[in-house]
């Protein structure tokens, strides 16, 4: 077995895998199951989950090869997407309609592109004279030198009266088009129509072999100069032009083995957000929702157990092990206060119980525990390296960042300081009652007052707040039957596709977070 110090746990963010010089770690420490078949299903238009539970890990991982005959491309969307969405709209007077069909024509100028890049070259291509004016106009208004991301694209649409006097000349002179068209400045929405029916009738007349898949990343974070409203309008009209171009368009298509489609990667607070019909239904039948849950009894045939003792194993040389053998040679404990028996080690209880169950929480609990281990030549961790005070604040503070950028998502930078100054209030109790939390509430809204800071949105009632705090996973509730032990309901847990925002139940117990607790200076009472 490899020595600690020997051991490479990878990238929390697995955008760090597109590199080319990262992409055999990832093809090594990735594990298919059954969300990565599900993810090649014709009828998948979002892949929704929590951060940090790998969303871009799949996408970067069908991205990086060819698996299932999917030819997949990733594209992020960032601040200076957003921007030029919100210049595009007072420029143009944009209403949400016209945002979907800004996005489609991205989409499919994207497609296009990378169609061509793989099958342009072919004999059979000399023939989609739609196409290939299409490909003409792309190279004539780039100057043959188009970088295919989503800024590039959105120029593209934003100079609509060039993009379409263009198509229009290259349909003429392919002979798509019989008639001449006048294009001008002041009629953008009769533009992009224009451009988006030329688009859409080059990708009907081609016949693919390989399915052309296109991820979209990057609507997790919204950039602190943008107004969340105007965040808000932008990433509406982007998942309705996916459901749209998956549901009415794509499908249309006749002829041809491979088939054109798009996913769009998103948090489940922000599909609820966009207001998408039917969306139960939606979750259920037309996405992919990365769920790790599991339980004590049964973690050691979970997803995320298997996922982590794979990290582990990959790394091993000689045959394959059995699963968790690996795991139990680096982790050789049991877990404190582990009242169930177990053939096992029950080393990755702490991991559970320190984590939200997702594969970015293990992964930087492997990685921390590394480097705070102090003897990195033994080959195993012992039960001291997880509970040392340097190594436990570390994660600890890296579970804060987490909640930092989730809250940042909503709110301003001074909104997060107020958040923190919360936890003063309650003098140090990490579990509590529902009397003692309105006490520390209202100490908290009388301290604003006294610093004349007006109260967060968030904070506007004592069961306001009660609940963001259960939605961000600060806090869970505990429920005490007459019988047994208590029930603990963390809002990660409770949710699934029918319960996408589960609440909180008031006049009960609530414990903060394990991992959170330190970060807090909560755990010692004063």
């Amino acid at each position: 077995m490899k020595n600690i110090e020997s051991l490479d746990f990878g990238f929390a963010d697995a955008q760090n895998y597109k590199m080319r010089e990262n992409k055999n770690l990832f093809n090594r420490v990735f594990i298919k199951n059954e969300y990565l078949e599900s993810l090649c299903e014709p009828n998948v238009s979002f892949l929704i989950g929590e951060k940090g539970t790998g969303k871009t890990a799949y996408a970067v991982y069908m991205s990086n090869g060819n698996y299932r005959n999917n030819r997949s491309e990733i594209k992020y969307i960032r601040e200076t997407e957003y921007r030029k969405f919100i210049t595009l709209k007072e420029e143009k007077h944009l209403q949400l309609s016209d945002y979907t069909n800004v996005w489609k024509v991205i989409i499919y100028l994207l497609l296009c592109q990378k169609i061509d890049d793989t099958e342009g070259d072919s004999f059979s291509f000399a023939n989609f004279r739609k196409f290939k004016a299409i490909k003409e106009t792309i190279n004539e208004y780039y100057y043959s030198a188009f970088s295919p991301e989503i800024i590039q694209a959105l120029e593209f649409v934003q100079n609509s009266k060039l993009a379409a006097e263009l198509l229009s000349k290259h349909a003429k002179a392919k002979g798509e088009q019989s008639e001449t068209f006048t294009f001008t400045e002041s009629r953008f929405q009769a533009n992009l129509f224009y451009i988006q029916k030329k688009f859409e009738d080059a990708i009907k007349q081609i016949r693919l072999d390989s399915n052309y898949l296109l991820f979209i990343d990057g609507i997790d974070i919204r950039p602190s100069g943008i107004p969340y409203e105007e965040y808000l309008e932008c990433v509406k009209g982007l998942a309705n032009a996916v459901w749209e171009v998956n549901t009415d368009f794509f499908p249309s298509i006749k002829g041809g083995k491979g088939r054109c489609r798009v996913v769009l990667l998103i948090r489940p607070d922000i599909f609820e957000s966009v207001g998408l019909q039917n969306q139960n239904a939606k979750i259920r039948d037309n996405s992919v929702f990365l769920d790790w849950k599991t339980d004590y009894k049964s973690h050691r045939t979970s997803k995320i157990f298997e996922v982590s003792d794979h990290l582990l194993r990959v790394q091993q040389n000689g045959n394959e092990k059995i699963l968790g053998e690996i795991w139990d040679h680096y982790f050789p404990w049991d877990s404190p206060n582990v009242f169930d028996s177990y053939n096992c080690p029950t080393s990755f209880i702490n991991f559970m119980r320190w984590s939200y169950y997702r594969p970015r929480d293990i992964v930087t609990l492997l990685t921390l525990i590394k480097e705070h281990a102090k003897d990195k030549s033994k080959d195993s961790f012992t039960l001291d390296d997880f509970e040392a005070r340097d190594f436990q604040r570390a994660y600890s503070n890296y579970l804060l960042g987490e909640i930092k950028d989730q809250l940042s998502f909503y709110y301003q930078v001074e909104d997060y300081d107020t958040f923190l100054k919360f936890f003063e209030f309650l003098k140090g109790k990490d579990k509590f009652t529902y009397d003692q939390y309105c006490c520390a509430y209202d100490e908290m809204v009388d301290y604003l007052k006294s610093v004349d800071r007006s109260t967060p949105q968030f904070m506007h009632s004592r069961n306001e707040f009660l609940q963001f705090l259960y939605d961000l996973n600060v806090i869970c509730y505990l429920e005490r039957p007459k019988e047994g032990k208590a029930l603990i309901h963390w809002c990660f847990k409770e949710r699934n596709y029918s319960n996408i925002s589960p609440k909180v139940k008031t006049e009960l117990e609530y414990q903060v977070f394990y991992g959170l607790a330190k970060a807090l200076n909560l755990g010692r009472q004063y």
